[in-house]
C-alpha cells in the first residue's frame, strides 16, 4: 500500500511539472516575425531550459500567444514602443505599435517564465513607454574628442564585438533604445572618399576590417530594438586630409585642440557631404547621423554655422539612396567663439533651420541638461552656455523632439543608483516638447575596467559595475510608473539576499551624496567639478577658500559667503548648515544598512559594493565637516564668530579623517592610482595632503 501511494505521488510530481513546461506556440504575420529574431531567441533559451518548447505556427488557432501590431493611440509620428499584454481563449494575445515593443513584450515573458512564474500566471501587462529616445552616449576611443590614457586603452575592447554583444544585451534588457557614438570625424572609420581618395589613413585591407566591425555592430543593435547614431564635431577631418589636401591642420587623431576657429572651403565641403551619403548607403543597419554646432566653428556667425551643415552634412543625408535620422545638437555657442553662450536670436535661428530642413521624422534636438554634470539636481539650472527662454517650445513644434543630455562627469569608480533622483527629473523635465534623454559621459567610455583590481573582479567589462545606474535610468526612461519593488528584486536576485529593501533605500541615499557636491559647488564644463574626487577646474582639489566662495548650481541652496552675509531668502532656500545635517543623518543611516547586511552575511560581489556605499557615507560627513568648516571660518573673518576660526580647525581635523578612511575604503577593492582626464594619476590617497592644508589655511587664516 505504501508502495502504491509513493508511485501516486511520483506520477503527480510528473504531471505537475509537464504542466509547467508548457509549450508556447507563436502566431504572427512573417515580416513581423523578421525583427523579433532575438526575443524568440531568448524565450527558447528559458524554455530549453524548463524542459518547453518554442514554435511558430501557421494557423492562428494552434497558437496560445499572438503578436500583432494596434493602431497608434495618439498623433505622434514615433510609434510608442510600450506593449499590451493580455489574456487570450488559447492563451495570450501581445501588441504594440512597432517591433520593439512586441520585442519588449516577448522579454517580459521570458523574465516572468525565469522569475517562476507558470504560462497560466504570466501577468497582463499594459505599459506605454514614457520617452520614445532612449539613449546611451558612448565615445569611441579612437580620434577621440578629448585625449589620454583613460580614453585610449579602451580600444582594443572597443573593437571587439564580444564587447558590444554584451553592452546591447545590457541596453535592451534596460529598455535603451538608441547608441549614440561619437566621435571627431567617425566617417573615415566607416567608408573611403572617392572623391578624395587620399583623405583614408587605411589601407583597403584596413577598411575591410573596419566594415565587418561596423556591419557586426549595427546588425547586433537592430536585432536589439537599437537605434544607431553616428556623431561629430565640427569642422574635423582626417588627418591625411589636411596633408593631402592642404587644408584644416589642426585635424589630428593625435589630439589637436577642439577650440578654435574652424576652416572651410568647396573641397572640405565636398568631402563631407560625400562621406555622410556613402556612410549611409554603406550602411543600411545605420539608423542615422547627429551633428555639432560648435568646437572648431569659431569665427563663424550663428548663420554661418547653420549654412555650413545645411550645405554638407544635412545635403549628404538627402542625397543618400535611404531615409535616416538627425540629431541636432543645439547650438554650443551664440556668438563667433568656441565657447559656452546662448541667445534667443540663435535659438530662433535653429528652431526656423530645422523646421525647414524638410525631412520625414522629427529631428532630435539635444541640450546638455545642468551642462556637463546632469546627476546635480533633477531642477534645470543651466544648459550649454546659459539658460534658455521658451524660443524653442513656444509655439510647440510638429517637426522635432528635445532630447536632454543627461551627461556624467561626477562619477565613473563609485557606484550610483537613485531611481527617486530620476522619477523627480522626468516628473520636472517631460513636457509635451521634450522626446527623451541621453545618458553618458565625456571623459570616460565604459568599456575596459581599469579600476578594480584584478583578484576582485568577477565581471567582463566596465558597464557592469555600474549595474544599477543603467537600470534605474533605462527602465524609468521607459515606464516612469515601475516601482521600486522591481529595483529591490534586481537587488535580491543579483546577490541572493532575502529582502533587498534596504539595500535600496542605502542606494538612494549615497547617491545623493555626490549629487548635492555637483548642485552646491557650482559647475558648467566636464573638469569643473568632478564629484567622487572632490576636484575642480585643472584637476585640482576643491579647498575650504574655493569651497566658501563658490556659487551654487541649484538655487535651492545658497553659497557659504551669502549665508554667512545673510543675503539669500530664509523662507524658500535651504542653508549650509541645514545641508550639511541632512547629509550627516542619511550618511548614518547608510552605515547602519551596511552594518546590517554585513550581519547577514555578503557574497564578495556584494561585499564590494557595501564597500562603495561605506565610501559614499563617509564621503557625506566629509562633505558635512566642509561645509561646516565653511560656515565657521568665513563668520570668523566676517567678525561675526571670534572662536569661528578654531572651530574650523577642530571640523576639519575630523573631516581629515573621514578623507583617510575614504582613501582605505576606495583601495580595498580598487588599484591605489588610476587615470582621469584632467589628472592621469589620479587617487583618493594623494589628497590626504589637501585635506591637511585645509586645516593649515583655517588655522593661519591663508586667504587667496
Amino acid at each position: 500500500m505504501k508502495r502504491i501511494t509513493y508511485l501516486f505521488i511520483l506520477i503527480l510530481f510528473f504531471n505537475s511539472c509537464q504542466q509547467k513546461s508548457v509549450g508556447i506556440e507563436i502566431y504572427t504575420d512573417q515580416n513581423v516575425l523578421d525583427e523579433l529574431s532575438y526575443a524568440i531567441e531568448k524565450l527558447e533559451s528559458h524554455q530549453t531550459g524548463s524542459v518547453g518548447s518554442v514554435t511558430v505556427v501557421t494557423d492562428e488557432k494552434e497558437a496560445n500567444l499572438i503578436l500583432s501590431f494596434s493602431p497608434q493611440s495618439d498623433i505622434d509620428s514615433e510609434k510608442n514602443d510600450g506593449f499590451e499584454l493580455s489574456k487570450s481563449d488559447n492563451g495570450y494575445q501581445l501588441s504594440s505599435e512597432c517591433s520593439r515593443g512586441l520585442l519588449y513584450g516577448l522579454l517580459d515573458i521570458s523574465e516572468q517564465l525565469s522569475n517562476g512564474a507558470s504560462w497560466g500566471a504570466i501577468q497582463e501587462k499594459s505599459i506605454r513607454a514614457h520617452h520614445d529616445f532612449r539613449a546611451i552616449k558612448f565615445n569611441l576611443p579612437w580620434y577621440s574628442y578629448r585625449s589620454g590614457e583613460n580614453l585610449a586603452l579602451h580600444t582594443e575592447t572597443c573593437r571587439d564585438l564580444k564587447f558590444w554583444e554584451s553592452f546591447l544585451d545590457m541596453m535592451v534588457e534596460n529598455k535603451f533604445n538608441a547608441l549614440t557614438l561619437w566621435n571627431m570625424h567617425p566617417y573615415m572609420y566607416m567608408v573611403k572618399s572617392e572623391s578624395f581618395p587620399k583623405a583614408s589613413p587605411f589601407t583597403d585591407a584596413e577598411m575591410a576590417e573596419w566594415e565587418k566591425f561596423w556591419k557586426g555592430l549595427f546588425k547586433m543593435a537592430k536585432d536589439r530594438g537599437v537605434d544607431t547614431y553616428v556623431i561629430n564635431w565640427n569642422i574635423f577631418l582626417p588627418e591625411a586630409f589636411s596633408k593631402e589636401y592642404g587644408a584644416a591642420d589642426y585635424s589630428s587623431e593625435t589630439g589637436a585642440g577642439y577650440f578654435g576657429e574652424g576652416e572651410t572651403n568647396e573641397d572640405i565641403e565636398a568631402y563631407m557631404r560625400e562621406m555622410v551619403t556613402l556612410t549611409l548607403n554603406k550602411y543600411e543597419n545605420l539608423t542615422g547621423i547627429g551633428l555639432t554646432l560648435g568646437e572648431r566653428m569659431g569665427g563663424m556667425t550663428s548663420e554661418e554655422r547653420k549654412d555650413w551643415v545645411n550645405r554638407t552634412m544635412i545635403a549628404g543625408l538627402k542625397e543618400a539612396d535611404r531615409k535616416a535620422r538627425l540629431l541636432y545638437r543645439a547650438p554650443l555657442s551664440a556668438g563667433t567663439n568656441s565657447g559656452g553662450s546662448v541667445s534667443e536670436s540663435t535659438e530662433k535661428l535653429t528652431r526656423d533651420a530645422i523646421e525647414n530642413l524638410d525631412l520625414d521624422d522629427d529631428v532630435w534636438i539635444s541640450f546638455k541638461f545642468n551642462w556637463s554634470h546632469g546627476h546635480t539636481s533633477p531642477k534645470l539650472s543651466i544648459v550649454h552656455g546659459g539658460m534658455l527662454t521658451d524660443t524653442y517650445w513656444e509655439p510647440y513644434s510638429e517637426k522635432y523632439k528635445g532630447v536632454w543630455t543627461m551627461r556624467n562627469e561626477d562619477f565613473f569608480v563609485m557606484r550610483w543608483g537613485d531611481p527617486d533622483f530620476i522619477r523627480e527629473f522626468l516628473d520636472l523635465n517631460s513636457q509635451k516638447y521634450i522626446g527623451g534623454c541621453i545618458i553618458g559621459s565625456e571623459t570616460y567610455i565604459p568599456g575596459k575596467d581599469y579600476f578594480t583590481k584584478e583578484e576582485h573582479r568577477s565581471w567582463d567589462y566596465a558597464f557592469e559595475r555600474q549595474w544599477l545606474f543603467y537600470k534605474v535610468w533605462g527602465s524609468l526612461l521607459y515606464n516612469r510608473n515601475i516601482s521600486d519593488s522591481y529595483f529591490i528584486h534586481a537587488i535580491e536576485e543579483k546577490f541572493e539576499v532575502e529582502d533587498g529593501k534596504e539595500l535600496l533605500e542605502a542606494w538612494k541615499l549615497a547617491s545623493k551624496n555626490p549629487n548635492r557636491l555637483a548642485s552646491f559647488f557650482g559647475s558648467t564644463w566636464d573638469a569643473t567639478v568632478y564629484s567622487e574626487g572632490f576636484k575642480t577646474n585643472e584637476g585640482k582639489f576643491i579647498d575650504i577658500n574655493t569651497f566658501i566662495s563658490r556659487n551654487v548650481l541649484d538655487s535651492s541652496y545658497i553659497n557659504i559667503e551669502d549665508f554667512v552675509a545673510e543675503s539669500y531668502d530664509k523662507s524658500t532656500q535651504i542653508t549650509p548648515l541645514e545641508l550639511a545635517a541632512e547629509t550627516e543623518k542619511q550618511s548614518a543611516r547608510i552605515l547602519e544598512i551596511v552594518k546590517k547586511q554585513r550581519k547577514k552575511g555578503a557574497s564578495p560581489e556584494l561585499e564590494i559594493e557595501l564597500t562603495d556605499l561605506e565610501f559614499w557615507a563617509n564621503y557625506g560627513f566629509y562633505f558635512a565637516m566642509k561645509v561646516r568648516a565653511g560656515v565657521a571660518l568665513e563668520s570668523f573673518r566676517k567678525g561675526i564668530d571670534a572662536k569661528g576660526q578654531q572651530k574650523a580647525v577642530e571640523i576639519l581635523t575630523k573631516g581629515l579623517g573621514y578623507w583617510v578612511k575614504m582613501t582605505e575604503l576606495a583601495e580595498k577593492y580598487n588599484v591605489k592610482e588610476m587615470p582621469y582626464q584632467f589628472d592621469q594619476e589620479f587617487s583618493w590617497r594623494k589628497h590626504i595632503v589637501d585635506a591637511e592644508y585645509d586645516i593649515m589655511i583655517a588655522k593661519d587664516n591663508l586667504i587667496k
